[in-house]
């Protein structure tokens, strides 16, 4: 932790009712990063988990609306840091390990660390959510080319480049997801690095619902799908939209060069309507895949004007 002398460190701990794990999450981290300035984000929790937190020594910062991606966006936009470490606050992270993730952020001079969960405890992490996290995690390298092995863990480093640039639409647990796509679509330079995972201690509940939130999350890879590729989103449709289109019109076109007529005036109809849905399907993608990158472009402007770590330590 050499370099941590001239660099700003901050802790952020999004929080909803953890009272029984925070302090623990608190005290922890103080040991392990002791430069860093320890914050927790008390989202409505009604257990007095704020009041723990502040006794174990964190600062507090109350965030009104629900769900975990707006907790995250508010802690970037409140929170002035060099480096961010955030970190779910059930105390089921490895807080021994962040020295070891910030130095790998700074020696190699990347904008996110993932601390991939590694557990042998069948209780720490469950075989719904691991299903679950694989295969969203397939979904999303089907989409963007390539992923991260632990799409959805909680633990993250992340530079200050990282965290002003990053816009940030959703607002539940799906933040993950985009939190990966940010830094793919951006081609960022990112590392995983396996962490050890725990149980969550007696008297804590986890907020996570299987089903819920991973229809939220799918939902959420599909509509980046849409807004991050819209070329091949909306040439996906086309392709469709023309095939039905065809595959209709060809015994409608065999019927014609044979009689001359043309008996199923509804087929027609169907056909030529599906086949003008598919153009204006291709007519969308072109121009939202131009105007996707005039805006990967403005948002490349402004995760370049952020200073990089290096020029701060200088």
């Amino acid at each position: 932790m050499r370099h941590l002398a001239t660099l700003r460190l901050a802790v952020v701990v999004p929080c909803f009712n953890e009272a029984a794990t925070i302090a623990k999450v608190v005290n922890d981290f103080r040991t392990s990063l002791p430069e860093a300035r320890i914050v927790a984000f008390d989202n409505n929790s009604t257990d007095g988990t704020a009041a723990a937190a502040r006794k174990a020594g964190a600062e507090v910062i109350s965030v009104p609306l629900q769900g975990k991606g707006n907790v995250v966006r508010r802690m970037f936009a409140d929170i002035e840091a060099d480096i961010y470490v955030m970190v779910d606050g059930d105390a089921t992270y490895d807080a021994s390990a962040a020295p070891g993730l910030v130095d790998a952020l700074i020696e190699n001079r990347l904008d996110m660390v993932v601390g991939s969960r590694l557990s042998n405890e069948q209780t720490a992490y469950r075989l719904g959510h691991r299903l679950g996290n694989v295969l969203l995690t397939k979904c999303a390298a089907k989409i963007f080319g390539r992923t991260f092995k632990d799409m959805l863990s909680g633990y993250r480093i992340f530079s200050r480049r990282f965290a002003k640039s990053f816009p940030g639409h959703s607002s539940g647990f799906e933040i993950e997801t985009e939190l990966a796509v940010h830094a793919l679509g951006m081609r960022m330079p990112v590392a995983e690095i396996e962490t050890n995972y725990y149980s969550r201690p007696e008297g804590s509940v986890s907020k996570l619902n299987t089903y819920r939130d991973g229809f939220r999350i799918l939902l959420m890879i599909f509509r980046l799908f849409k807004s991050e590729r819209p070329f091949a989103f909306f040439a996906a449709g086309f392709v469709v939209c023309f095939l039905l289109s065809v595959g209709l019109a060809l015994p409608v076109f065999e019927t014609f060069v044979e009689t001359g007529l043309v008996p199923r005036l509804p087929t027609v109809v169907l056909s030529s309507g599906l086949m003008l849905t598919g153009a204006i399907l291709l007519i969308c993608g072109i121009v939202l895949d131009t105007v996707t990158q005039g805006r990967n472009e403005l948002k490349r402007v402004a995760y370049l004007a952020v200073p990089a770590l290096d020029s701060r330590r200088d």
